[in-house]
């Protein structure tokens, strides 16, 4: 149950969680948050903290003044905070600190000083920020899927025996954005390191959910380079980190550079900082990185476990009532008696109703937030959606042509630490409406996005007080 923070409680740290929103109908009603895989609300703690720091705030690094002493020790101590989250070392491992997952990831394709002969691989499940990265620095091969969907190790294993010691580095999710599947991260580890590569965790989905431990230099189940960021864990964007072993990392020049990452410029030369401030051009997020360290601190005193058990009831209980209604298809693990093996992020269709359409009737209609479409993981949708190669290649050139054909996708409910069993009803009960064709709305799809909206409505668009639902692709 975690140290002191009891489930009545869960709400209250939460900001914006009774906030109403305006219905199709007129009426009022307060809003259900089912995009936490997206990104979350805040945490009251979060606030706090930062309107705590905000008076004694100056710029980090080289200022004698007292508040510049005082941030820099803030944001240091925050650093600190977000590696030991997930057991990294000071003497082992390094934290550098940016914008977001896909900023670090991108930054550890140019720390890894790769070439074409090398090889990477990463899985078909992966979010695009753990894949479009390596396609620029190396030649990369996929790991395969079973037929649920989740990772298939042993294809792994073939890989690696296939290209022995051309692999570099194996990166793969922790959990799936799309279906929620765990990888055994700890098996895959060492299998990696028994060949000789590296191992890199995106852990965008895995940390807001699960305890994690990077392992220490000698552990055959490290994880030599992990990345994860704030804003899927209550707390501000703009925020998130590299975790690196040190040894590991190469000391090369920084991608980006210019001020923080020198210790010394001539005319003509340049001394670089050690890491990591010489891969943190410019000056940092100090505000985010604080915000994150007491979104951590709050979670930690909630307690892992707790966060699983909790979303894993609801997940439970989403899975169990799809089950009784064969009109909707979940993808993935739809047996509800394994929801706690999986994250709460459950991806399904409705036959017969577009994604889109279904997306905006639970907005406008039930002041219901999902995700729709391909969830920036287009080859995992596909390949679970059965699109051959030649389909989704002749999608892609109707695209680049400037035509606007409809995109397949599905529907995505992700819940977090403040959802409550009463709002998964809600949300059933909104599909039943869907599904049997009981919504209010004569809804129309605007061509040039794809996005359903219901005619005549003009106050979505003019009221100050009104919120309008945009899905993408």
């Amino acid at each position: 149950m975690g140290n002191g923070v009891s489930r009545p409680n869960m709400r209250q740290l939460v900001v914006g969680v009774e906030e109403g929103v305006r219905l199709l109908d007129g009426t009022t009603r307060t809003y259900i948050n089912f995009d936490n895989a997206s990104s979350t609300p805040f945490l009251r703690p979060v606030l706090d903290g930062i309107n705590e720091f905000a008076p004694m705030y100056a710029s980090v690094g080289r200022g004698s003044g007292y508040k510049s002493h005082v941030s820099t020790e803030a944001f240091e101590a925050a650093r600190a905070t977000i590696g030991q989250f997930v057991g990294a070392s000071r003497d082992t491992h390094t934290v550098i600190l940016g914008k977001n997952t896909t900023e670090a990831l991108n930054k550890l394709v140019h720390c890894l000083r790769l070439s074409d002969d090398d090889v990477i691989l990463t899985s078909l499940m992966e979010h695009h920020s753990n894949e479009l990265p390596w396609r620029r620095a190396a030649t990369v091969h996929h790991i395969g899927l079973r037929e649920d969907g989740s990772l298939d190790v042993a294809h792994l294993e073939e890989l690696l025996a296939t290209f022995g010691s051309r692999v570099r580095l194996v990166s793969i999710t922790g959990a799936s954005n799309v279906t929620g599947f765990v990888n055994p991260i700890c098996d895959i580890a060492e299998i990696v390191h028994a060949a000789g590569a590296l191992f890199a965790v995106d852990a965008a989905q895995l940390a807001p959910h699960r305890a994690i431990d990077v392992g220490t230099p000698e552990d055959p189940c490290r994880i030599d380079f992990l990345a994860y960021t704030g804003h899927k864990m209550y707390a501000p964007l703009g925020i998130g980190a590299l975790v690196a072993l040190k040894d590991a990392v190469q000391a090369t020049e920084p991608d980006l550079v210019g001020g923080g990452t020198v210790d010394f410029v001539t005319s003509d030369d340049v001394v670089w900082s050690e890491l990591p401030a010489r891969e943190e051009a410019g000056t940092p997020n100090v505000v985010g990185a604080i915000g994150w360290a007491r979104a951590i601190e709050a979670l930690t005193e909630i307690g892992m476990a707790h966060v699983a058990s909790h979303e894993a009831e609801l997940t439970e209980a989403l899975l169990g009532a799809i089950r009784e209604r064969p009109e909707i298809e979940v993808f993935g693990d739809p047996d509800p008696a394994r929801a706690g093996d999986r994250l709460g992020v459950v991806t399904f269709r409705i036959a017969g109703v577009s994604h889109r359409l279904a997306a905006a009737i639970l907005g406008y209609e039930g002041g219901i937030g999902v995700r729709t479409g391909l969830f920036c993981a287009h080859p995992y949708v596909q390949e679970l959606l059965g699109m051959t190669h030649k389909a989704s290649h002749e999608l892609a050139t109707r695209l680049e042509g400037g035509e606007r054909p409809s995109i397949p996708g599905l529907i995505r409910a992700s819940f977090g630490i403040y959802n409550t069993r009463e709002e998964v009803d809600m949300l059933i009960a909104m599909l039943d409406r869907i599904r049997c064709g009981e919504y209010e709305g004569d809804y129309l799809c605007d061509p040039s996005t794809g996005a359903f909206n219901p005619s005549g409505v003009d106050w979505w668009e003019s009221s100050s007080e009104a919120w309008s639902y945009r899905s993408c692709t």
